[in-house]
């Protein structure tokens, strides 16, 4: 009858442990706050900006307006183009909820034809925004005028 005392012991702490282990699974299943999903916290007045017909050689730039729509002030933590010939240029200050910012977006327009480029917004480590510009670049004549041959007339 000397181990009684510990059979019990050990049937309390089994109790103990699976009590434990069972407010830790509901806990772990229980449901985050209610959150703003990552779609909606940052908007883009623009998601899309079409340059239309660009003369090859002459940069272009559009400003796009990103709305925080969360309930913390919200930081841009990147903006990166797909490709080199675009250049987006962002605040770094907190951008407060219901406020805005400006992301202003520069491409090159070295190369001719048509091209559609997307912009990614990084932020709160992990969650991404991207939006596009377009536009149809055509090459432009090497000299400023064509020549006047009835100029030599005129000497």
């Amino acid at each position: 009858m000397a181990f009684y005392p510990m059979k019990q012991i050990i049937s309390v702490l089994s109790l103990v442990l699976v009590a434990f282990s069972s407010l830790k699974a509901q806990q772990a299943a229980a449901p985050a706050p209610a959150s703003i999903p990552s779609s909606e916290v940052i908007e883009l007045t623009e998601p899309t900006y079409d340059f239309g017909k660009i003369p090859q050689g002459r940069p272009v730039t559009h400003l796009f307006q990103v709305i925080n729509k969360g309930r913390e002030p919200l930081i841009l933590d990147n903006v990166q183009a797909s490709c080199g010939c675009t250049t987006p240029e962002w605040s770094e200050l907190p951008i407060p909820p219901g406020g805005s910012s400006i992301i202003k977006v520069g491409f090159n327009a070295a190369s001719e034809g048509k091209f559609t480029k997307t912009i990614t917004i990084k932020y709160r480590d992990s969650w991404v925004k991207t939006f596009t510009i377009s536009g149809d670049v055509y090459p432009t004549p090497t000299t400023s005028a064509p020549l006047n041959s009835s100029l030599s007339l005129l000497k």
